[in-house]
Formats: C-alpha cells, sequence, structure tokens
C-alpha cells in the first residue's frame, strides 16, 4: 500500500523560503510521477509541480522560477524548495503520486495521496 507523509510546512514572511518533503513508502511503480498539489483558503486544489521516474519537470505559471520540485531515489523521497514566498502561496499543500509518466497537473491523472502540510505566508 502505497503511503505519502509531506512534512516542513510552517509560517514564514513573504520573501522567505521553505521546503517540503514527502516520503513515500509502498511505491512499487518502476515508471512513475510524483507532483506537488496545492489548496489554497476558498479555491480549488490546483497542480504547481511534477517529475517523472525520467526526471522531467513541469511546473504551474504561478511558481515557475520560484519553486523547484526534486525527488531522492536512496531517501524515496519528493522535495519542494519554496522560494520568493508569497502572501497568495498560503495553502494546505499535498504530494501525490500514480503509475506512469502525464505532463498533467490535475488531481484525477493521481493515484495516491498524502495528508497535506500547511504553509502559511505572513507580511
Amino acid at each position: 500500500q502505497v503511503r505519502l507523509v509531506e512534512s516542513g510546512g510552517g509560517s514564514v514572511q513573504a520573501g522567505g523560503s521553505l521546503r517540503l518533503s514527502c516520503r513515500a513508502s509502498g511505491i512499487a511503480y518502476s515508471v512513475w510521477t510524483m507532483a506537488w498539489f496545492r489548496q489554497r483558503p476558498g479555491k480549488e486544489r490546483e497542480g504547481i509541480a511534477s517529475i517523472t521516474s525520467r526526471r522531467t519537470t513541469h511546473y504551474a505559471d504561478s511558481v515557475k522560477g520560484r519553486f523547484t520540485v526534486s525527488q531522492d531515489s536512496t531517501e524515496n523521497t519528493l522535495y519542494l524548495q519554496m522560494n520568493t514566498l508569497r502572501l497568495e502561496d498560503t495553502a494546505l499543500y499535498y504530494c501525490a503520486a500514480r503509475s506512469g509518466w502525464t505532463p498533467y497537473l490535475e488531481g484525477y491523472e493521481f493515484t495516491d495521496w498524502g495528508q497535506g502540510t500547511q504553509v502559511t505566508v505572513s507580511s
């Protein structure tokens, strides 16, 4: 059974940085895509970054140039480095996984989800 556990959320001032982690266990996919989603207050869930087992990455325009997704195979951990944080980055951040490759940051594309970690950006 796949289990995804996020950590690293917290409170930070605008302009600051945070690094989120997602520890994965039980994933037996040889070909996979992992992604970060977020849900801002009063908004729909949105996909913001993904990485495949080929190390191909995709980003939403809202985070491009500020956020970097990476994955450490030895630790089975997905990361999201978030720099130059803005007030509008305040959200509950989730990691997700699926077998196979997809370039689409759509929730329905992913089968496995973590519980989320809260990020709050203040002025």
